[in-house]
């Protein structure tokens, strides 16, 4: 006879990776071309300046330079203006 009842397996306990989004380079710091300044999905910040956009939405610099964060009114397709953040490196 068994000592102890049998312990079965569960359904739980799995869990995706982390997928380290957000803002990697700050305002006024120094970027290199080709440098990833924000990880991100969909299109919260949008591109400026030397910089561009790739498929995941994630934006990266064009050149070397400062990294610079500033608001401009965007017409929305609904006809809305609403402000969009937009990322530039000078």
């Amino acid at each position: 006879m068994a000592h102890k009842k049998a312990g079965g397996s569960t359904r739980l306990g799995r869990d995706s990776n982390a997928q380290r989004l957000g803002v990697k380079l700050y305002g006024s710091e120094k970027a290199k071309s080709g440098d990833i300044i924000i990880r991100q999905r969909g299109t919260r910040y949008r591109a400026g300046e030397n910089t561009k956009v790739g498929k995941d939405d994630t934006i990266f610099a064009t050149s070397a330079g400062v990294v610079s964060f500033n608001k401009k009114k965007v017409k929305k397709f609904t006809g809305k203006l609403e402000y969009a953040q937009i990322v530039n490196v000078k």
